[in-house]
């Protein structure tokens, strides 16, 4: 099966079946993964997060200070009443860069398993390729040339058999010469992470000991996610790596006292990043690969757009030769057209139709209910009650208030759930990952600052009690919604989600989601029902 596009072309390349998916952990058996944010005064009951001793690798992280507030609203500032998203990380005059031990958040190396992963079964990915460099599709990592070392990472430690689809057709663009940028869209869950990854180990001179890679990412949850993954896959390397991401503000004028960075790559947030590069501490000089994880989210208007165009011509003007990877489960028409435009102009690209974005594996159900209370009274009498083979929960909110006001009705009824949200400390929402992570809690309640790359494979629930929305309520933000379901059904395995719709408004907004991605969302007919809640769940495998 070997795929070759040549020349200015298109071509549309079939998917390979995804692997049947292992019979999901009841919430008792869930093990280790990642998450963010969570407030102190939200944080579940007698559960206190044991730190986790480091695995001797080569790679350190490091936090960057608390942004400036004049120069964007912190998560903090966010009113409760207003739909919460994650923030910029923006630069701080007076603020620096404090260390951190983020081992302690790093997961059980056996107990992710990933044999192999996989696109969903009828999706397309439309490859365009530029200048005549013919690329095939790679059927094994082997063929890929990598080294022993980086061969032993995936097959040993990551424990890969083969590549994905997004992997076999992504990674011969990225890693043969001229080593072309790419703008790379996939679903959720299907091996994006490892591209990139393996694209920034495979560039690095281990010899010089500068930086040699930069990955950004939205929020400091994804790049220490991102950072683990990276240090584990890069175990026989020696390569080294540092997170930068911003501090509570203690050791303020460490950023100035430390000597420079000579991590070969570094993985953080922009407004950190461009804050080093600022101080002179990180060099640019020597980087060959510069990553955009979450891309559409960084190249948006509101989002971190300044930063992230700041840090590109930064390194271009250094290294000209960079290739720039911009990798998401999202690109919409505007921020495609955007993109294309400050890339190279012999770019490659690869996309999915949106109307084949939505996970087949992922059953989703829409269910419609009088009031706020009957929200909560299906999630414990209905879903939490009769799903025997639920993994973990995430429940999506829209504002800091709900986060606040779910988390008191359900623990009042006796769930054990954490919550995190924009404005807890960054000590918190580490706790708070790591604690889901560790599976000490089965529910997590989330703002949006989930909503993008956060990767729990025991996630097989997503219950949607606030629907996204753009910031004047009417719109849908289907972006946002695409993000939340890829929570669950993480590599093709089984998941369900349920939206809960109060009201016409709700109705109105899920009818714009539908016709968005050109799919109809199963309706539970009755809130009330149990055979409708028990037929559901047993569809999507948790019952």
């Amino acid at each position: 099966m070997a795929d070759t596009a040549e020349g200015s072309t298109t071509s549309t390349i079939a998917t390979a079946e995804a692997p049947s998916p292992q019979e999901t952990k009841k919430a008792a058996d869930v093990e280790n993964d990642v998450l963010e944010e969570p407030s102190a005064s939200i944080i579940s009951e007698g559960k206190v997060m044991a730190a986790t001793a480091v695995d001797s690798t080569t790679s350190t992280i490091a936090t960057a200070e608390v942004p400036s507030p004049q120069e964007t609203k912190k998560a903090a500032d966010v009113e409760n009443d207003v739909p919460e998203e994650p923030s910029a990380s923006l630069i701080s005059e007076g603020n620096v860069a404090s260390e951190i031990d983020i081992g302690s958040l790093t997961i059980d190396e056996d107990k992710n398993s990933n044999k192999f992963l996989d696109e969903p079964e009828d999706s397309n990915i439309e490859a365009v390729t530029s200048g005549d460099t013919p690329y095939t599709s790679a059927l094994t990592f082997e063929e890929l040339n990598l080294s022993p070392e980086l061969l032993k990472g995936l097959y040993v430690e990551m424990k890969f058999e083969k590549p994905s689809k997004i992997q076999a057709i992504s990674l011969p663009m990225i890693l043969n010469p001229p080593c072309k940028d790419l703008i790379a869209q996939a679903h959720n869950g299907s091996g994006k992470t490892t591209c990139f990854t393996l694209g920034m180990l495979s560039r690095v001179d281990p010899k010089l000991k500068a930086p040699q890679a930069f990955c950004i990412c939205p929020t400091r949850e994804l790049a220490i996610q991102n950072v683990e993954v990276l240090r584990k896959m890069g175990k026989h390397t020696g390569i080294t790596s540092e997170c930068a991401i911003r501090s509570d503000g203690s050791n303020r004028n460490s950023i100035h006292n430390r000597p420079p960075i000579t991590a070969q790559v570094v993985i953080g947030t922009p407004g950190t990043i461009l804050k080093w590069m600022s101080c002179k501490k990180l060099g640019a000089s020597f980087v060959k690969i510069l990553v955009f994880d979450e891309a559409d989210h960084m190249l948006l208007e509101e989002g971190f757009k300044d930063d992230s165009l700041r840090i590109m011509k930064d390194i271009q003007r250094r290294s000209s030769q960079c290739q720039v990877l911009l990798f998401s489960a999202t690109f919409d028409d505007i921020v495609k057209n955007f993109i294309s435009r400050i890339v190279k102009d012999d770019h490659n690209q690869l996309f999915v139709k949106k109307e084949e974005l939505s996970l087949d594996s992922v059953k989703q159900y829409k269910v419609n209910v009088p009031d706020e209370l009957s929200k909560v009274m299906v999630i414990k009498d209905r879903i939490f009650e009769f799903g025997e083979r639920l993994g973990q929960a995430i429940i999506f909110v829209r504002t800091r208030n709900s986060a606040t006001t779910l988390h008191q009705s359900l623990t009042e009824l006796g769930y054990d759930c954490t919550t995190i949200q924009g404005g807890l400390s960054e000590e918190d929402r580490d706790k708070i990952v790591k604690e889901f992570k560790d599976g000490l809690t089965q529910v997590l309640i989330s703002t949006d600052l989930l909503a993008r790359g956060f990767d729990q494979q025991q996630v097989n629930l997503v219950i949607n009690y606030d629907l996204p929305v753009k910031h004047d309520h009417r719109e849908p933000n289907c972006e946002v919604y695409l993000h939340r379901i890829g929570r669950a059904g993480r590599f093709g395995r089984k998941g369900a989600v349920f939206n809960l719709l109060c009201g016409d408004a709700d109705k109105l907004i899920m009818s714009k989601i539908e016709d968005h991605f050109g799919m109809e969302v199963t309706e539970v007919p009755n809130w009330r029902d149990e055979d409708g809640f028990k037929a559901a769940l047993g569809s999507a495998g948790l019952l």
